[in-house]
């Protein structure tokens, strides 16, 4: 419920808060016209939220928020009812004038994207509680359990049980091997981030393998999105994704050759917790 009083125009929601506030007329004037301008709204205010669409009511309600003074903002998910363009943009000039204002803004979503893009600092949380928190590169990289790293990321984090093989971790019925001897002694499961996986064909031109342990992966699927390819992998019983870049010359139904580099793998422990290494 966006809260938008029907008996008036776009404008008088936007000036609702000012007026009751006995701001002058002119500061009122100069301040919905830049709120309206950074929200793409102008062309809009005349009409009565009833001729409005969703899109366009939510952000009649931001500008609305945005055109007061107060030491702090809470919005929750403010930014949902758009259409992908719009959301994109109006993210960033959220972003610009919270930055600009210089004031907290408490900002709730489900979207990691874009919880990655505008926070300065995240908290996770999980049936109610806080589970980590931290600045948003700090929690990708250093995830405090397998919920969080399952939660930022697209594709999200591979997880995989692990057993301890004779030169460090395997998984995925040994199709993955991480030679890491210092790998937690009580790792259950590694996290993989899809970018942090190297594919390569199994046999090279000569038929060979070129000595290449452990069993292949199987290429499941290729989806092509332009300057990456996202690769979905049969590897065991399992499934993982790879996010390569490029359009590589992958084909559905290859065998290849899946690896990471040890210090890019994450170990977790029986109760989902992230381990030191």
């Amino acid at each position: 419920n966006l809260a938008l009083f029907p008996h008036m125009s776009a404008r008088d929601n936007v000036r609702c808060p000012l007026v009751e506030r006995r701001v002058a007329e002119a500061d009122i004037e100069k301040r919905v016209a830049d709120v309206a301008a950074k929200l793409h709204i102008g062309h809009i205010l005349h009409k009565p939220p009833a001729q409005l669409s969703g899109g366009e009511r939510q952000r009649v309600a931001i500008a609305r928020a945005l055109v007061r003074d107060p030491n702090a903002y809470l919005m929750d998910d403010p930014i949902s009812a758009l259409d992908a363009r719009l959301r994109e943009e109006t993210r960033v000039e959220l972003k610009r004038i919270q930055r600009e204002l210089g004031k907290t803004l408490i900002y709730v979503t489900h979207d990691q994207e874009e919880a990655m893009s505008v926070a300065d600092r995240i908290a996770i949380l999980e049936n109610g509680r806080i589970r980590q928190t931290g600045a948003p590169a700090e929690i990708y990289d250093r995830p405090a359990s397998t919920y969080v790293a399952r939660l930022l990321g697209s594709p999200m984090m591979n997880i995989l049980k692990s057993v301890r093989g004779a030169e460090g971790m395997e998984a995925a019925e040994g199709t993955i091997r991480i030679a890491d001897k210092a790998a937690p002694a009580d790792a259950v499961e590694i996290g993989l981030r899809p970018e942090d996986i190297k594919v390569r064909p199994w046999l090279d031109r000569d038929g060979t393998s070129n000595g290449r342990a452990g069993r292949p992966a199987r290429v499941f699927e290729v989806e092509p999105l332009g300057g990456y390819t996202v690769v979905t992998l049969a590897a065991g019983q399992a499934r993982l994704r790879a996010l390569l870049r490029g359009q590589p010359d992958i084909r559905p139904d290859a065998m290849v050759a899946i690896s990471c580099e040890p210090g890019r793998v994450h170990y977790f422990g029986q109760s989902g917790g992230a381990l030191a290494r």
